[in-house]
């Protein structure tokens, strides 16, 4: 899957935000050498496998090392744990923000395979925030985008409802952090995050 966004969004904050300067620094790497992004892909399909397998193995390191290509627990760990390279919390911690630093203290894990899972829900959503912002405009009104936001995490957790409901219903960060953006300052990244926990929680319960 491509992951680099193929467009300039319409509003042109959201390519700011710290989730977006992650995914398209690690995702526009094209060394075939030395991609990081690849080795997370494994892992984040494998993490995806495993939560869609019927019947569903037990969410450990080590089914999702047997599910990846060339899966082993050395590589786990590069992408995943406290120690794991390119760390998405780190880049929302780095970023500094008030409501970066709020996200980030949502999503910091102890355990690395829902550290992996908050992970691969950015990477599973990203097709749908690459069609969202691409709709977008500066004219639109706040209560608009948002809408416009949460009709799209509805659709990705309506295609993926298994990963959608793992580690407490969390939504993809990058959402989190959109919706911040959205409301510029008027709902923090706490507020942000249980409004999305909730509208994920409540549309898997209804279907």
């Amino acid at each position: 899957m491509t992951t680099a966004p193929t467009a300039p969004p319409a509003f042109e904050g959201f390519d700011e935000t710290a989730v977006s300067r992650w995914v398209e620094r690690l995702s526009g790497n094209t060394s075939p050498r030395r991609n990081h992004w690849k080795t997370k892909e494994i892992y984040f399909e494998a993490a995806q496998q495993v939560l869609e397998a019927v019947p569903r193995p037990a969410l450990t390191w080590k089914n999702i090392v047997a599910a990846a290509d060339k899966g082993c627990r050395s590589t786990f760990y590069e992408v995943a744990g406290a120690h794991a390279r390119h760390r998405m919390v780190d880049e929302l911690i780095n970023d500094g923000g008030s409501d970066a630093i709020q996200i980030a203290l949502r999503y910091l894990r102890n355990d690395p395979v829902e550290q992996l899972i908050d992970e691969t829900k950015v990477w599973s959503f990203w097709p749908y925030r690459q069609r969202l912002l691409r709709t977008i405009t500066t004219g639109m009104s706040a209560e608009v985008m948002a809408a416009e936001l949460t009709a799209a995490v509805v659709k990705w957790a309506q295609h993926k409802p298994e990963l959608a409901a793992a580690v407490g219903h969390a939504p993809p960060a990058c959402a989190v952090e959109d919706l911040t953006l959205i409301h510029r300052g008027l709902l923090s990244g706490t507020q942000a995050a249980t409004r999305l926990t909730a509208l994920v929680q409540a549309h898997l319960v209804a279907h």
